[in-house]
């Protein structure tokens, strides 16, 4: 009984922590402020005790319950005050700027100067002189300005006239059509079918199709189909 207890209180567990990660909004770890970073080991671990305790598990429930409740309103409160947010997450630091080091900076970040010289290197900067700025983000990551002599040229640099673009519509995905994307592109099941047979394939070969801005059809098939003739003829 004991066993069968902990399987159902694991599972039951196992979708409070699912519905409340949905009240919270998830993000990437990245992503996450130290509220947030703090409050996920918090639940998972009161989710734990949840699964493993014999009785009276509603009060680790109800304690997951508070948590995530308070999660939610200090998110609210982070949109409306700015000094609620900046108590909360912290500040952005300026780590350098226009060719110096702010080690006060650096050391407030607990952030030391071997570390900050790996980030660059691991952002493409292995040389201090070609970066106008570095910003150490709420979230730990590290942001770069370069400077102008030594960012990527765009086409507004070389005044070109470039068309407008769209995101690519996934058309099949793992052998299914997916209708709602086909007709938002302003096509339809017969003229998919059609480009699937110029390109010999069918829905059930087919793992991902895209469709682009040009109306170009690019299948991924599920398997390396043998073609009429082998590229090492």
């Amino acid at each position: 009984m004991e066993v069968l207890w902990i399987l159902c209180a694991s599972l039951g567990s196992i979708v409070v922590l699912f519905l409340l990660t949905k009240l919270i909004g998830n993000r990437q770890m990245s992503q996450l402020s130290m509220f947030d970073y703090i409050n996920g080991i918090t639940i998972g671990s009161i989710a734990a005790e949840m699964a493993t305790a014999m009785e009276e598990f509603w009060k680790p429930l109800l304690a997951m319950v508070v948590y995530a409740l308070v999660a939610v309103a200090i998110s609210i409160l982070n949109s409306k005050s700015l000094s609620m947010r900046r108590i909360l997450n912290g500040k952005s630091l300026v780590l350098f700027e226009n060719g110096k080091l702010y080690f006060e900076n650096l050391k407030k970040a607990k952030f030391d100067l071997g570390e900050f010289l790996s980030q660059c290197r691991i952002n493409g900067y292995f040389d201090l002189s070609n970066l106008q700025a570095a910003v150490l983000e709420t979230n730990g990551h590290v942001s770069f300005l370069p400077l102008e002599d030594q960012r990527p040229v765009t086409p507004k640099d070389l005044h070109l006239q470039v068309p407008a673009d769209r995101l690519v519509a996934n058309v099949i995905l793992d052998g299914q059509v997916m209708v709602e994307n086909l007709h938002n592109i302003g096509n339809n099941q017969e003229w998919l079918d059609k480009q699937l047979k110029e390109q010999d394939y069918k829905v059930s070969e087919v793992l991902l199709a895209t469709c682009d801005c040009h109306n170009t059809l690019t299948v991924y098939p599920k398997g390396h189909k043998k073609r009429q003739r082998d590229i090492f003829d």
